[in-house]
Parts: C-alpha cells; sequence; structure tokens
C-alpha cells in the first residue's frame, strides 16, 4: 500500500480508501485528462483557497488533502491564500495577482471555502480577475444553510469578474472521476465513470427528471473495492447525449442529502 485516503465523514467511521501506487497514478492520469476536457492541456498558474498544512501528512491524505493535490497536477506555480487560521495571506495572494493577473489562471478550492474567506479578501482589495477560472467543488451544504445558491455564488463570482466557473461532483471513495459541471449547469459524467439515479427505497432505477440515490461508477479503482457506490446523495438524472451543450453520455443534477444522512463533505467537514 502506497497512501490511505480517508473520506469527511464528520461523525461515525469515515471511509478508509487503500491505495497502492498503480491505482494512486492511475487516478491523477484520469483526473488530468477530463480535467483537460474542459481546462485545455496548459498547465495554468494555480491559486488555491486552502492553507498549505492541510498537505503535512503525505502518508495518509484527507479528502480535502486529496483534492488539492489531485487538481495541483494541473496547474503551476501554486499560491496558497490563505493560512492555517482561514485568514487570508494577503502578501503571498497580492504576489501572485501582481504575476498573473493579466493572464489565464486557475483558482480551485471547496465551494464553502471560496465563499467564505476567497472571495472576501479579493472584494476586501478590489481585486479583478477576468482571465480566471474556477473550479470548486463540496461544500454546498453549508451554504444552502446561508441561503446561497449556485447562481447566487456565481453572481458574486461575476462582481470579480470571473465568469467562467465549473463546479465538479465526486467522492474520495472514486478519487480520480470526477462530473463537472457544463456551461447549462450540468453535471456531466465522464468516459471513466458513469452515474444512475435508484428509488432509496425500492430499489429501481428512477426515470428522468426523478429524485432518487445517485449510484457512481467508475473503472479506475484495483486496490480497493469502489466500482459501484450507492451514495446518500439525492439527485436526477436529466438526460443522455442530449444537453444543449453539446457533449455527450448521461448528465445530472445534484439535490443534497438525503434526510439524517451524515455529512461528508470536504467543506462541511472543516
Amino acid at each position: 500500500m502506497f497512501k490511505t485516503l480517508s473520506s469527511s465523514g464528520t461523525s461515525g467511521q469515515p471511509s478508509r480508501i487503500f491505495l497502492d501506487r498503480e491505482n494512486a497514478a492511475l487516478q491523477s492520469k484520469v483526473l488530468v485528462r477530463i480535467m483537460q476536457h474542459w481546462l485545455g492541456k496548459q498547465r495554468l498558474p494555480l491559486l488555491i483557497a486552502d492553507h498549505a498544512g492541510v498537505m503535512a501528512d503525505r502518508q495518509s491524505f484527507s479528502a480535502r488533502a486529496a483534492g488539492i493535490q489531485g487538481f495541483s497536477f494541473l496547474g503551476r506555480d501554486p499560491c496558497h491564500a490563505l493560512k492555517a487560521d482561514m485568514s487570508c495571506d494577503l502578501p503571498a495572494l497580492l504576489a501572485f495577482v501582481e504575476r498573473y493577473q493579466d493572464q489565464p489562471l486557475l483558482i480551485f478550492g471547496f465551494t464553502y471555502m471560496v465563499w467564505q474567506y476567497l472571495l472576501p479578501a479579493l472584494e476586501a482589495h478590489d481585486i479583478q480577475l477576468p482571465q480566471a477560472i474556477l473550479l470548486h467543488g463540496g461544500g454546498w451544504k453549508k451554504l444552502q444553510a446561508l441561503a446561497v445558491d449556485n447562481p447566487a455564488f456565481k453572481a458574486r463570482l461575476g462582481g470579480r469578474a470571473i465568469q467562467r466557473v465549473h463546479n465538479y461532483y465526486g467522492l474520495v471513495e472514486q478519487t480520480g472521476s470526477v462530473f463537472v459541471e457544463c456551461e447549462q449547469g450540468h453535471l456531466h459524467a465522464p468516459l471513466f465513470a458513469d452515474v444512475l439515479v435508484r428509488d432509496p427505497l425500492r430499489g429501481r432505477l428512477c426515470e428522468r427528471g426523478e429524485t432518487g440515490a445517485l449510484q457512481l461508477f467508475s473503472v479506475l479503482p484495483s486496490s480497493y473495492p469502489g466500482h459501484v457506490l450507492l451514495t446518500e446523495d439525492l439527485g436526477q438524472l436529466l438526460g443522455e447525449d442530449d444537453c444543449p451543450c453539446g457533449r455527450k453520455g448521461r448528465y445530472f443534477r445534484v439535490l443534497g442529502r438525503i434526510a439524517q444522512a451524515e455529512k461528508r463533505g470536504c467543506s462541511d467537514a472543516y
């Protein structure tokens, strides 16, 4: 075994995913392949809405650390915008912006942390990033408690001139095979993964537009049993091969957790 990943459950027993080197390498390769479709092949300067200390334990990663490491392969010259107490590392942020403000750059962070910590820093110093691409995921449950939905989230980003925004959905149990939001606001299954929706009480497959539990498939696991997972997330299958964005495959939306299910998102655990 090369590395152990732990899910972000806030109570109970977290999932522990045991990776050998082959499985870990495959996850990284596939994540890069998936994201190149959305971001292009050029590695962009990377601004991370978190602090460097999250990566301290290189052998046993949390889901939060695994996400940061995985998406770090997509960028270059990474800058952590926050300190360990989640306050803004202003000198680092301003130096990064001065170097790269006028060229394409990538921002990565968990949804709640972008909203709660990075955006206030950008607003306080009137930083505009018109060529930035924001990639974010997890933490919607905390924002729902603040009455923040996806349109409101994107509207606030627009105030910083950030127009290219991609939400993604994924699990530490299937690290590497993520579902990315298109321009229509739909999450798409990549070539390496798929999704079905099941009635959580009867187990039958749900029809298009019917709400049920998301069942996720991935071809990546080889050192642990993670090919088919029935999640505790509610969602709807919206269609297949007919999204207005032109991309093929199944596309869907996530509606939130099943009632009384344990909170397990990366930002929620923070």
